[in-house]
């Protein structure tokens, strides 16, 4: 398959894309592509699972029960406006004739997109407000993140609306490791670095480079605890911040979701994990049986560690270190939920 930038005129010929409001039709073109099968290779097959929402824009594809061609979607055709057999599992398969290209999204950021273009009267344009050209790409990111799904409408237009940008030169420190927190804050142009100091490293250890669209600062508003990094620009750039009642109201209670003993040992005993997020010497102490230990501190470093398909059950002492945890697993894709009250409860 290739892929080749497409443009708005094209998307829209497309329901439901075609109610899109101009800026938010703008954001989703950025996330797509024109991609091609050649005839006789298959789109998807009969009880596929994936969440992609296909529209045919040249070519014919033939839509198949039990191997048998039952329907055909040509490009350019009122049956071609809308999407192709889009229940999940899939009832069908599909299969190009000849030559197909076709447009791929992923179904659960349309949705997402679709819901809040429809709820309020606001296109990103008017959200961003006065940032620079460009910066709906940090909006469209946290859209398609997986954790933003969780998040009713009304809410994200509210995070977008009370978000305040606020520019840095290279050098300048955004958030000092030690002080309160009271913002959380989203990175919408240049890049910075997050730095942890220790009593071996005054200068600090790098724990992780941030690009355009990706958030921090989030731990210390969860946890009520100081900042454990220190985050400083590498480049000129600019932050949109939301305060930490917003934050906590808005964007964290809806993202979490909290479990009680008996449910989290069910989900354990059905093949998800412990993720003990506190220091090593409190887990050696006393763990659950079977956990990982992943630091809080450390568990943007480590993330990549874990594995998207397990469902991790994230605790500490208290339910306060692993709120935290599981709110940035959550924004990272990832299946997590919190012990209620934490392991002392019990």
């Amino acid at each position: 398959m290739t892929g080749e930038q497409i443009s708005a005129t094209l998307l829209k010929r497309f329901s439901p894309l075609n109610g899109l409001k101009r800026d938010n039709l703008a954001a989703l073109l950025r996330k797509v592509q024109l991609r091609e099968l050649s005839p006789g290779q298959v789109l998807f097959k009969e009880g596929d699972t994936e969440k992609r929402t296909f529209y045919i824009a040249s070519g014919i594809l033939e839509l198949l029960d039990q191997g048998k061609v039952v329907e055909t979607v040509e490009g350019g055709t009122d049956s071609a406006r809308n999407p192709v057999a889009p229940v999940f599992p899939r009832r069908m398969s599909a299969r190009a004739r000849d030559r197909v290209q076709f447009i791929s999204i992923d179904s659960d950021l349309l949705d997402v997109m679709l819901t809040w273009d429809q709820t309020g009267t606001y296109e990103v344009s008017e959200l961003r407000g006065k940032s620079d050209d460009g910066g709906e790409d940090w909006m469209t990111m946290l859209l398609q993140t997986k954790a933003f799904h969780k998040i009713p409408p009304a809410n994200i237009q509210a995070i977008f609306m009370r978000m305040q940008q606020i520019n840095y030169k290279s050098g300048d420190v955004i958030l000092k490791q030690g002080a309160e927190g009271d913002y959380f804050y989203v990175l919408t142009r240049g890049q910075a670095v997050v730095t942890r100091e220790t009593p071996l490293s005054k200068e600090g250890i790098k724990l992780a480079e941030l690009q355009v669209g990706d958030t921090f600062g989030e731990e210390a508003l969860i946890s009520d605890a100081k900042r454990n990094a220190t985050v400083t620009m590498t480049a000129d750039g600019a932050v949109m911040r939301l305060g930490k009642g917003d934050f906590k109201k808005l964007l964290n209670e809806p993202m979490l979701d909290w479990l009680t003993q008996e449910e989290a040992e069910k989900i354990v005993a059905d093949g998800g994990k412990w993720l003990d997020v506190r220091l090593p010497s409190e887990f050696d102490n006393q763990h659950m049986d079977g956990a990982v230990n992943i630091p809080l501190y450390f568990i943007r470093l480590k993330i990549n560690t874990l594995d998207h398909d397990i469902k991790y059950v994230v605790c500490c002492d208290t339910g306060r270190r692993s709120s935290a945890g599981a709110y940035i697993l959550n924004e990272r894709g990832y299946q997590a939920y919190v012990l209620r009250g934490g392991i002392n409860k019990n």
